[in-house]
């Protein structure tokens, strides 16, 4: 049994804490919602923190799963932070989609201060991390990487060493690029299609069956054609990491135009009030525009 931290229960952590705690672990537990912690406890060895100092003093290896740059930060700097009080040796594994460029400072300072860091930001949204088959993409030290991916292994199933700090997110960011420009193509279309009066299910046959074929689109509209915009990844945090591409792009001097646009977009359907809804829920700005839902038979009618 090993002695290991999660900070972060949302929609990705709580379910991957659990494959922790189900694999035998003592999990030190701490999420700003209290809550949230307690419903872990009947799943194995789970201590309740008070704050992430507590998870870090309970903890060899902590893994940290929150919203953004600034909280990811916050965490493990901040009063009683990660970082106030760690065991000698403790290794912090962050599995948020956070800035690469200050990821990597985030390791500089951890490490003059003796401890390990890795970013490790998955893929495989809400589905994968209930199932345990998340996917991996980790930057940092090698060893490191060979000392925590046993208990990586108990969230995920493939698992990808990226290279020196940063690396991880660098590859996590870029393939949610091609998610949020393949989401917003797919919205396009669509809209189009349906307002020409071609049947979604007709249009979605189609597609399947020809080189346009996209396991995103596949598996997201159904969703739209039954109207079930329930959260896997939201609205606003694709538009975020979208955000953080361009940051990147503008960093190392390489044009995105076409992720400009498509991160404009999701900001729109953030401001419509889609912002906390599945990513697919997107589309509604253009069904608007266009005055045409995108939908099957018994739900398909006029937007208004």
């Amino acid at each position: 049994m090993a002695k290991l931290g999660f900070i972060g229960l949302g929609i990705m952590g709580m379910p991957m804490a659990r494959h922790l705690l189900e694999a035998g672990h003592e999990v030190a537990l701490w999420s700003v919602t209290a809550g949230k912690a307690e419903k872990l406890l009947s799943h194995g060895a789970a201590k309740i923190c008070k704050s992430p100092a507590e998870v870090a003093q309970k903890s060899d290896v902590v893994f940290l799963c929150v919203g953004d740059t600034g909280i990811s930060r916050e965490t493990i700097f901040g009063e009683d932070g990660l970082a106030a009080d760690p065991r000698a040796g403790s290794v912090i594994v962050d599995c948020s989609s956070i800035s690469p460029s200050v990821s990597k400072q985030i390791a500089k300072e951890l490490r003059s201060r003796g401890i390990e860091f890795l970013d490790a930001p998955v893929t495989g949204s809400k589905n994968g991390a209930e199932s345990g088959n998340l996917t991996f993409m980790v930057g940092g030290d090698r060893a490191v990487f060979e000392r925590v991916k046993v208990y990586c292994l108990a969230m995920g199933t493939n698992l990808y060493y990226c290279g020196a700090n940063g690396m991880g997110l660098h590859a996590k960011l870029s393939q949610n690029m091609i998610i949020g420009n393949l989401i917003n193509a797919f919205n396009e279309s669509f809209v189009l299609s349906t307002k020409a009066g071609i049947e979604p299910e007709l249009m979605l046959d189609i597609l399947n069956n020809s080189a346009a074929r996209s396991g995103l689109v596949a598996a997201k509209a159904p969703l739209v054609f039954s109207r079930n915009f329930a959260t896997h990844f939201s609205v606003k945090w694709l538009e975020k990491d979208m955000q953080l591409m361009l940051d990147s792009a503008g960093e190392l001097g390489v044009p995105t135009p076409l992720t400009a646009l498509s991160a404009q977009m999701l900001r729109a359907a953030m401001a419509a009030g889609y912002g906390e809804e599945d990513i697919c829920a997107s589309i509604k700005v253009l069904e608007g525009l266009a005055q045409v839902k995108v939908s099957d038979p018994a739900h398909r009618n006029r937007a208004g």
